[in-house]
């Protein structure tokens, strides 16, 4: 059955082993999606979509930027133009190549829900690893198959640093032994890993002949580990890939929910057959394609850069916390966070759940310092993750830091 809205020779050809008609579910591909008044037309004297002609009726003050918005009628359905910058920025062809989600977790939800047969099929995960891969699968009612990282110091089996890596070999096998598995999902850097997925290992799991799913590669801190890193170039060669990035973390917009989805044009048109009609809001969009921007890109990557150096400055006042009972730091330290294990007081060297956690709760609650409990993830055990926060706030926390694990 044909992908409706594709032209055909935008099909998929590689790889050889992938044929896209048999992962997306049948029902997706037979479905007309819902097809929305600025679908068509959208401009001219607009009275098709029954929306106000007066406007809003929110009291703006005239140098307001939102006061320009037409916020009373519906959005683009496609927002080409920022997606046009998207490709520019992660040089991919174009943006038939690019997808906009209502943030990563759309994205997410939409994966499953296109791919995955609810009671039937599966994803993989591999813990420890973001929770609403996890979550999303249940709310589809679909099976989650886990595949941890490798959680001790040993080598990778690519030859990178062992801790965090993934087990390749085991995950072939988890492939080989259920073929409902129709999505690997693998974040990199990890969440909350900080590790970062060589690409050759993506492409390793990519060219799995037996593995006719998709892989999904989540890089919402790819940024912070450098754009060569990403697995973004690879969607011209791997129609079984499917990169998922965001705005919330190295443009710091976190607030306007903005996720994007790059692959394949095949599954991009799977995607936008599938999604609400105006899944993006204007003001959104406005600030979306505002950060794209050249100057605002540039600001962007000077503060990645001043970022990354402070998660180093972050990382040598951390060690100097040693004796106090704080454990270096575990993975690889890719993204704009750390995580670091509360050890026992006792002076053994060993993780301790209660210790962190009782630092975690008197941050908070007594400092009005917010950290993250990681203790309960796979390989994590005693573990703090710490976003790297301004000069200032880093200082705060070393200091809040010190004086805890001296008290507790």
């Amino acid at each position: 059955m044909p992908i409706l809205g594709l032209a055909p020779e935008l099909y998929p050809s590689q790889p050889a082993h992938f044929d896209i008609e048999r992962v997306i579910r049948p029902n997706i591909l037979a479905l007309h999606p819902y097809r929305c008044a600025r679908d068509d037309y959208s401009e001219g004297i607009l009275l098709d979509a029954n929306e106000n002609a007066l406007g809003h009726s929110i009291p703006l003050a005239s140098d307001d930027p939102n006061f320009k918005l037409d916020l009373n009628r519906y959005p683009s359905p496609t927002f080409d133009d920022i997606k046009w910058r998207i490709a520019e920025l992660r040089s991919i062809p174009g943006p038939e190549y690019v997808f906009l989600g209502v943030g990563s977790d759309e994205v997410i939800d939409l994966l499953m829900r296109v791919c995955v047969a609810p009671g039937r099929e599966k994803i993989l995960i591999t813990p420890p690893t973001y929770g609403m891969y996890a979550v999303c699968a249940q709310v589809n009612d679909v099976g989650v198959v886990k595949c941890p990282l490798e959680l001790t110091g040993a080598l990778g089996e690519g030859g990178e640093q062992g801790r965090f890596s993934v087990k390749i070999s085991q995950l072939k096998a988890a492939i080989d032994a259920d073929p409902s598995i129709k999505l690997v999902f693998l974040c990199s850097p990890g969440n909350p890993t900080g590790t970062l997925i060589p690409l050759r290992t993506i492409r390793e799991i990519l060219d799995y002949e037996n593995f006719n799913g998709v892989v999904v590669v989540d890089e919402a801190y790819i940024d912070f580990a450098g754009a060569e890193s990403s697995a973004a170039t690879l969607v011209t060669e791997y129609a079984n890939l499917c990169v998922m990035q965001t705005l919330s973390k190295s443009f710091g917009l976190a607030a306007i929910r903005l996720g994007i989805a790059i692959a394949h044009p095949a599954l991009i048109q799977i995607l936008m057959n599938t999604k609400a009609p105006y899944n993006i809001s204007t003001p959104t969009a406005s600030l979306a394609l505002a950060a794209l921007s050249p100057p605002a890109v540039a600001s962007m990557r000077e503060k990645v850069s001043r970022l990354v150096a402070s998660r180093g400055t972050l990382l040598e006042g951390l060690a100097r916390l040693s004796a106090l009972g704080l454990g270096p730091s575990v993975g690889s330290n890719d993204a704009n966070f750390v995580v670091v294990p509360v050890l026992e007081k006792s002076g053994s060297g060993k993780p301790d759940n209660t210790r962190a956690h009782s630092i975690y709760k008197a941050l908070a609650e007594e400092e009005g310092v917010v950290v993250r409990f990681r203790g309960s993830e796979p390989g994590c055990a005693g573990c703090l993750r710490i976003t790297v926060g301004s000069e200032t706030e880093n200082v705060v926390v070393l200091q809040k830091l010190r004086e805890l694990l001296e008290k507790l």
